[in-house]
């Protein structure tokens, strides 16, 4: 039996191919285009000159060329700054931060904001969320292209649809419809992400001869996060974004966790647990809701210089990370692993708790083979990995689709 394919299908597939390839290698010529989509020299000349048209692609001219390794010089491929814009929003404890996003991935302004999250009501969060957005775009200047996408990342669990905040230890409230408030009001399409859900796309983009079909993202902050990409898929589960490593249990019925629960891992591994161990505290005491991060590196710093309380608390911290993804391990087998965020700083007294942790479960087999990298800022992660996943979206279901009716450099495109 003879499947067919139409026309329209196979163009967009095409017309994909090509501008993912520019979006990774950054400045392709055709050539190099032809040798990772595959696609034939003419196709691909065909799609160009189409998306250039369009104002979508632009050739890199005036000493930009790139050179073959034989014959004549070839013209590269480049994305069109003014194509598109789009917005990064990450939404954290206490913090705010927006980003707008020309097409090539360059970051044009930014607003950033102190928000008491934990006090505000829901009405008010969402609207600090649409003022920071609203100041954001007020900054727009007339050579940035139109704006087709936001991503809000916020530090908790959504749901899988990408539609709402289910819950978070930043705010007393649930099941905020952030994507339908900020889609009323800005008419472009919108998505609420998991924050380590998007440190993983960003890592997966820069970095994709370490990250690529199967690796795990470890935040290491006042709370514990993970993102996690298996077989090259990002992870996320029917329900909600999947992924919650901070909140499976270490120890049943023991310390007290920021989600009300008990024996959580981040109930001692998260900053809070490590001040309150580390202060000679309850398990059951009440978890701090903001720690400075001058109070964690004076207590890693203490952790080095003597033993005690401080060391305690890090061993502690890396024991409960360490059984963690043993347990992963055995379930998904060892994979590359990125510990993300201010812990990185403490993680030379963290690592060898961690590892010892590691051995004695089921997936530590291999805990020699086990590698870990280190990324002490998550924030630019976070806000990269948005930026993608927005862009990603308009060069699929916008750009690879020919939908868009719009002015692009000044021409009309169909």
């Amino acid at each position: 039996m003879t499947i067919g394919v139409r026309h329209d299908d196979l163009r967009r597939k095409n017309r994909a191919m090509v501008i993912a390839a520019v979006r990774r290698a950054g400045q392709p010529s055709r050539t190099e285009i032809a040798a990772v989509t595959g696609l034939s020299n003419s196709t691909i000349s065909t799609i160009a000159a189409d998306l250039i048209e369009e104002g979508i692609l632009a050739e890199v001219r005036s000493g930009e060329t790139i050179a073959a390794k034989r014959g004549r010089p070839q013209v590269a491929l480049g994305l069109n700054p003014r194509a598109a814009t789009v917005v990064s929003v990450v939404l954290s404890l206490n913090s705010l931060s927006a980003s707008l996003i020309d097409y090539s991935g360059r970051a044009i302004a930014h607003d950033i904001s102190r928000p008491p999250t934990l006090t505000m009501n829901e009405g008010d969060l969402v609207e600090a969320v649409t003022a920071s957005v609203r100041r954001l775009l007020a900054r727009v200047q007339p050579e940035h292209g139109p704006l087709l996408r936001m991503t809000l990342a916020v530090q908790g669990i959504t749901d899988s649809d990408a539609r709402k905040l289910l819950w978070s230890p930043i705010t007393p409230h649930s099941d905020i419809a952030f994507a339908d408030a900020l889609e009323a009001i800005f008419t472009i399409p919108v998505t609420v992400e998991n924050d380590c859900n998007m440190i993983a796309v960003a890592l997966r983009s820069r970095a994709p001869e370490r990250y690529s079909d199967n690796f795990f993202t470890i935040l290491l902050s006042n709370g514990i996060g993970m993102g996690l990409v298996l077989r090259g898929e990002l992870f996320t589960g029917s329900h909600s974004s999947g992924g919650e490593f901070g909140h499976m249990v270490h120890i049943p019925d023991g310390a007290q966790c920021r989600c009300g629960r008990r024996g959580c891992i981040e109930a001692y591994a998260g900053n809070y647990a490590i001040l309150r161990h580390a202060r000679g505290e309850s398990e059951r005491a009440q978890p701090a809701a903001d720690i400075d991060d001058a109070t964690m590196l004076a207590l890693a710093a203490a952790a080095r210089d003597h033993e005690g309380r401080e060391r305690e608390a890090f061993q502690k911290a890396g024991e409960a990370i360490g059984f963690g993804l043993g347990s992963l391990f055995a379930l998904f087998d060892p994979a590359p692993v990125a510990i993300v965020g201010l812990g990185t700083s403490a993680f030379d007294v963290i690592e060898p708790a961690m590892r010892d942790a590691i051995s004695r479960t089921a997936g530590g087999q291999h805990n020699a083979a086990i590698s870990f990298d280190l990324e002490p800022d998550e924030m630019p992660l976070i806000r990269d990995g948005c930026a993608r996943q927005a862009l990603a979206h308009v060069d699929l279901e916008i750009f690879a689709a020919g939908v868009l009716t719009t002015t692009i450099a000044g021409k009309e495109v169909a």
